[in-house]
C-alpha cells in the first residue's frame, strides 16, 4: 500500500513539475496570469493593415513572362497568394526577335497537366502583355491554372511556361 501511495505521489510531483516548466516557458507571465492569450479569446486581434491589403504580383519577377523560365518554381517561392491579389503578366509584343506569348487559364488540373490548350480559355492575347502588362485578380477561392498557349501549347509543354496558384483567405490577425 505504501508503495502505491509513493508511486502516486511521485507521478503527481512529476506532472506538476512538467506543467510548471511548460507554463514558465511563456515569458509574458505577470503576477500568475498569462496576458498573452487574454485578448485573442475575445476577438480583439491586432490588425496588420499592410498584410490585409491585396498585392500586385509580377509573374516571374524581373524575368517577366518568357519562354524557358520555370514558373511553377517561381509560384512555389512566391506563395502564399491571397484572394484579391493581382497577378501581372508582362511580356513583349511579338516582333522579329521574340516569340509571341499569351495567357491561358485551364478549367481542370488534368488539362493543365496535359497542356491541352483546346480546353483552356485565353485571358490575354500576345498584344496585351506590353506596357503595364495584363492583370488578373484572384477573386475565387479555387485553384487557378495558367499557361502560355502559343504554338498550340508548345511553350506550356516544353518551356515550363505554366503554373498553378491556390489563393488563401487573409488571416484575421498578425501572421508571422
Amino acid at each position: 500500500m505504501d508503495l502505491k501511495f509513493a508511486h502516486g505521489v511521485m507521478i503527481i510531483v512529476i506532472m506538476s513539475a512538467s506543467m510548471f516548466s511548460v507554463s514558465m516557458a511563456n515569458k509574458d507571465w505577470s503576477f500568475g496570469f498569462n496576458y498573452t492569450d487574454w485578448w485573442s479569446r475575445f476577438g480583439n486581434h491586432p490588425q496588420n493593415k499592410t498584410q490585409q491589403q491585396p498585392r500586385e504580383i509580377l509573374v516571374g519577377g524581373s524575368q517577366h513572362w518568357h519562354f524557358g523560365y520555370n514558373y511553377s518554381d517561381w509560384a512555389i517561392k512566391n506563395a502564399p497568394f491571397y484572394l484579391n491579389d493581382t497577378l501581372v503578366f508582362k511580356y513583349d509584343a511579338p516582333n522579329a526577335t521574340t516569340f509571341p506569348h499569351s495567357v491561358y487559364m485551364f478549367k481542370s488540373y488534368g488539362s493543365f497537366l496535359k497542356c491541352d490548350i483546346k480546353k483552356a480559355k485565353m485571358l490575354a492575347s500576345p498584344m496585351q502583355g506590353g506596357g503595364e502588362g495584363f492583370k488578373f485578380v484572384l477573386k475565387r477561392w479555387q485553384p487557378h491554372f495558367f499557361a502560355c498557349g502559343e504554338r498550340n501549347g508548345f511553350h506550356c509543354k516544353n518551356g515550363t511556361m505554366n503554373f498553378a496558384v491556390m489563393p488563401m483567405f487573409h488571416p484575421f490577425w498578425k501572421w508571422p
